[in-house]
């Protein structure tokens, strides 16, 4: 489980991205690259990070699932996944 301040942080970094979405985009398509710099810099996409809905583990994220591996193989192994089902060949 990640420190809930880490969860946090990131949460604010999604808020600022979606606040300065638009202007960033219109910075970029017109070449200001000065302005682009005025702006906070957890304001770019880049600085979020893809984390598990359950546990907020930082690695390993089944981007579909939105799920770290050891939470996508526990639910899958109890059937809560639908459609997703052990390999055997």
């Amino acid at each position: 489980m990640a420190k809930k301040s880490v969860i946090a942080r990131n949460e604010k970094r999604i808020k600022l991205v979606e606040k300065y979405a638009a202007l960033r985009a219109e910075l970029v398509k017109s070449g200001d690259y000065e302005g682009l710099r005025k702006l906070p810099r957890d304001s770019s996409a880049t600085r979020v990070r893809n984390r598990c809905v359950l546990t907020g583990r930082g690695r390993s994220i089944y981007a579909k699932y939105g799920l770290c591996r050891q939470m996508f193989r526990k639910l899958a192994l109890e059937g809560k996944l639908p459609g997703v089902k052990k390999a055997s060949w």
